[in-house]
């Protein structure tokens, strides 16, 4: 009787672990910007907006090392990152503008580059375009997957990844 027992809450520790292992949801935070339609002008005002915004959380990001962290930088920082999209929206001659909010979401499952993620609800920050009713660009702003910037001199440029540096620093 007691192999069966010992046997039993082995089986529901490997089991606790394997969901533990698997809670890909609670491992990362989402960055989607939504733009106000499908036009391909608006699409390609989403593009510039995201551009803008990657721009803007690179510094915000330096040095985040959980995504609780990231979270609160970013709900903090709501009103920068929106005058930085509202601010591009104006410069591109739009009369509409942003809302942006740290939320949680429900996605379908996606890939990003060699990372899929699975359907289920996850922490996000979402960023509307006017409508917001056009299609979405997305990535994982933590681990920060999507920022990546440029470095170098002339025809020379050099790019580095966030999340490489990240990920080394984690792994020591």
């Amino acid at each position: 009787m007691k192999k069966l027992i010992a046997s039993v809450i082995a089986i529901v520790i490997c089991v606790g672990c394997v969901f533990l292992v698997n809670d890909k949801e609670e491992d990362y935070l989402r960055l989607h910007i939504r733009a106000n339609s499908n036009t391909e002008y608006d699409q390609q005002i989403k593009y510039q907006v995201k551009d803008a915004v990657v721009e803007a959380l690179v510094p915000l990001a330096d040095g985040i090392d959980s995504k609780e962290s990231m979270v609160s930088v970013l709900e903090s920082n709501i009103s920068v990152i929106t005058a930085v999209v509202d601010s591009k929206l104006a410069e591109l001659g739009q009369s509409y503008r942003s809302t942006v909010r740290v939320c949680e979401e429900k996605f379908p499952t996606r890939s990003y580059e060699e990372l899929t993620l699975g359907a289920g609800v996850y922490d996000a920050l979402i960023i509307e375009l006017g409508s917001g009713k056009g299609d979405n660009w997305w990535c994982v702003a933590f681990p920060p997957l999507c920022f990546v910037t440029a470095e170098g001199e002339g025809d020379e440029v050099v790019y580095k990844s966030i999340f490489h540096e990240w990920f080394a620093k984690m792994n020591g």
